[in-house]
């Protein structure tokens, strides 16, 4: 019944209306077997919490596949489709082109998760490399935006970006510092933050958070992952990226509406949604 209510707001053009606040939740994996036993339950959360669009991000060919089939089956999933630079040893020419096809898919709105990570190194670097640039090649040619994960390996993912000009994105779970996000938004990119914006033991990023407009901020969760206060250790799920909200209205020292409000139009803006 839920999930028919939310379909009707998307026809009419107008879900926020009549709806006391609207989320977006701009990086999930719903489709990782974390969820198996009650992916139901969750999105149903989910929407009892506000989040009413989940985008579900792709890790590698597989689970761009599923990201498709999730979105086709929940009219409040978008999904990306990439392949982490974890798996980059397997985006051959094969893989390559079919992540194309899925890219072309309506229910897809961006290319991703893609980019580098120099802390587990589970694929060679070069090949990182390599397959993150013919990524963002294919990003320009089907002009969808990128989601970047980059981990360990700032200095030389910014200077990738730099060299493709006209890009739009985000870089999601930022670990980067002020000038690294100040640097970004002048190239036209958001800035994502998720659950270490709520850890007790945070620093850094709050006051990133506090300095930076928050018409160039998103929210998510990148659940299974990363859960916010009081979760932290736990199973990370979509309705928390109210409690990431919450972190960022009050860093800020705005209405929690207010942050609901403009990330929401940051997130419809880039990825397309209406």
């Amino acid at each position: 019944m839920r999930f028919s209510r939310i379909r009707k707001r998307k026809a009419g053009g107008d879900c926020e209306k009549g709806v006391e606040m609207f989320l977006i939740d701009t990086h999930a994996h719903l489709d990782f077997p974390q969820f198996d036993d009650d992916r139901e339950g969750v999105i149903a959360r989910a929407l009892a919490a506000g989040v009413g669009i989940i985008i579900n991000v792709g890790t590698d060919l597989a689970s761009s596949r599923r990201a498709v089939t999730l979105a086709e089956a929940y009219p409040q999933i978008y999904a990306a489709v990439g392949v982490h630079p974890h798996d980059a040893k397997t985006l051959t020419d094969e893989a390559l082109a079919e992540l194309g096809e899925l890219a072309r898919h309506p229910r897809v709105v961006a290319i991703g998760e893609i980019g580098l990570d120099f802390y587990r190194d589970l694929s060679p670097r070069d090949v990182q490399r390599q397959a993150f640039e013919r990524q963002l090649t294919l990003a320009q040619e089907l002009d969808k935006p990128v989601v970047i994960h980059d981990r360990e390996a700032h200095a030389e993912v910014m200077a990738i970006l730099r060299r493709w000009r006209g890009l739009r994105g985000v870089l999601h779970c930022f670990s980067g510092d002020l000038d690294m996000a100040h640097q970004a938004i002048e190239m036209g990119f958001y800035i994502s933050v998720g659950g270490p914006v709520t850890f007790k033991n945070a620093r850094r990023l709050p006051e990133i958070v506090r300095q930076l407009p928050l018409e160039r901020l998103l929210i998510e969760t990148d659940c299974p992952y990363l859960a916010p206060h009081p979760h932290r250790g736990r199973r990370n799920e979509p309705a928390y990226v109210k409690l990431v909200a919450e972190a960022v209205a009050d860093i800020k020292g705005l209405p929690l509406e207010e942050v609901a409000r403009v990330t929401t139009a940051n997130a419809r803006q880039l990825f397309g949604l209406g």
